[in-house]
């Protein structure tokens, strides 16, 4: 499917030969261009689109035919869509064509030597558009739905795993005349985590609330289609179903059908449009609306309280305790298991000590405890001399190590950069 931008004249041209080369071009029947090479095109809801556009034009050229016809759907196209809008045909020079057409969608064609006989769509700019001809720019929109595609062949339920011909439709379905406002997924990341097929069979309104909240969306469509094969390459079934809502509620099942293998794009295609207009024809109805339960969370049950009409204050007979005290840390050798207990032990029956808790182990090396004491750091110095540690005092540190040690050279220990694993 190729979309060609329509600024100027000059441009029709240029895009024949990009086009001509073979970028982004899809005939129907013959396969269908991929996903992502589509999702542009299938975002059309700034203009209106004219399809089923035919055209049969001779040129001196196969350029020449190409863009002759390119200038014939533009003004079919115009007449086509003053029609549909307004009840009569409409007529305008080419050059207000160009300034209104913002793209030519090819469907299908054929280009001779000098014969280019084709099947176009062509979009125009919505908001131009409407001013000339007179009607309102705007249609009416539903809310932001987002679209959950999910397709049944050969016995297993996909969304975004894997290939979907049924994804890639929908990627290259515009929604230019659409009053459904898609919100589409491009498959990658969480997508495939989120939206699966067994998401589809879950009815908690809670989690889809949380993934509705993720894509900026409020309701849930499922469209749905069961291929079923005769053969390989044989004729090919397809059973559309149009769902909606967290509990999947059927709007509309039809079956189309294709001699040909191949032509599964195409059926994908017509289905998805006919799917569309279900849901259009819902809309109108009214019926396509947002579970409440989706839009906003349910209060929670209040707990009854019983009031007696008197407070009384309970006496626990328990006085709470109130954390007093130097906080220090203290630094010491740990080279076995023993020597970090045993250090723990040794500060604890220290008078004055609340509490002493290793708060960094380094098995070999200088583990960091830290110490409540009901003193200055300077008396748990004294206590710890007394006692045969070796004592070098720093900043809310003290590094101890036990008497008869070598002693470093260095005054004070190491500043305390924090604490690098918690028992």
């Amino acid at each position: 499917m190729s979309v060609r931008p329509s600024p100027a004249i000059a441009a029709i041209g240029i895009a024949a030969l990009l086009a001509s080369a073979g970028l982004a071009v899809a005939q129907s029947g013959k396969g269908a261009a991929k996903a992502d090479a589509s999702a542009d095109a299938g975002n059309s809801s700034g203009s209106f689109e004219v399809s089923g556009v035919d055209v049969d034009v001779r040129g001196k050229s196969a350029e020449a035919a190409r863009l002759g016809g390119w200038r014939l759907a533009q003004r079919k196209g115009w007449s086509m869509l003053a029609r549909q809008l307004t009840g009569s045909p409409s007529t305008l020079s080419d050059s207000a064509l160009d300034g209104l057409v913002t793209g030519i969608v090819v469907e299908n064609e054929q280009i001779g030597p000098n014969r280019y006989v084709a099947r176009l769509g062509v979009l125009f700019d919505r908001n131009r558009a409407a001013s000339i001809l007179g009607v309102g720019g705007t249609l009416m929109r539903s809310p932001p739905m987002l679209l959950v595609p999910v397709q049944v062949s050969g016995g297993t339920h996909r969304v975004f795993e894997g290939t979907s011909a049924f994804a890639e439709g929908w990627a290259r379905f515009r929604t230019g005349n659409s009053s459904i406002d898609y919100v589409r997924a491009n498959g990658s990341g969480p997508d495939r985590l989120l939206m699966n097929a067994g998401q589809v069979g879950r009815r908690g309104r809670g989690w889809w609330r949380a993934i509705l909240d993720q894509y900026g969306a409020t309701d849930i469509l499922v469209p749905t289609v069961e291929l079923r094969r005769s053969y390989p390459g044989g004729p090919v079934t397809g059973i559309f179903t149009a769902g909606h809502g967290p509990d999947n509620r059927q709007l509309a099942q039809f079956v189309l059908r294709v001699n040909d293998g191949n032509a599964i794009p195409a059926l994908i295609d017509a289905g998805i449009a006919r799917i569309d207009k279900a849901y259009q024809d819902a809309l109108r109805a009214g019926i396509l609306k947002p579970d409440r339960l989706l839009v906003t969370e349910p209060p929670r049950p209040a707990v009854p309280l019983e009031e007696t009409g008197e407070e009384e204050l309970i006496d626990t007979g328990e006085t709470p305790a109130v954390a007093t005290g130097t906080a220090i840390t203290i630094q010491f050798d740990t080279p076995t298991v023993g020597a970090l207990t045993g250090g723990e032990a040794a500060l604890r029956v220290v008078p004055g000590v609340s509490s002493a808790v290793t708060t960094s182990t380094a098995l070999g090396g200088v583990s960091l405890m830290r110490v409540t004491y009901d003193g200055s750091q300077a008396s748990l110095r004294a206590a710890l001399e007394a006692r045969g540690w070796q004592v070098q005092e720093g900043a809310g540190v003290l590094r101890i190590r036990r008497g008869g040690g070598a002693a470093t050279p260095s005054s004070a220990p190491a500043p305390v950069a924090g604490n690098s694993s918690s028992e």
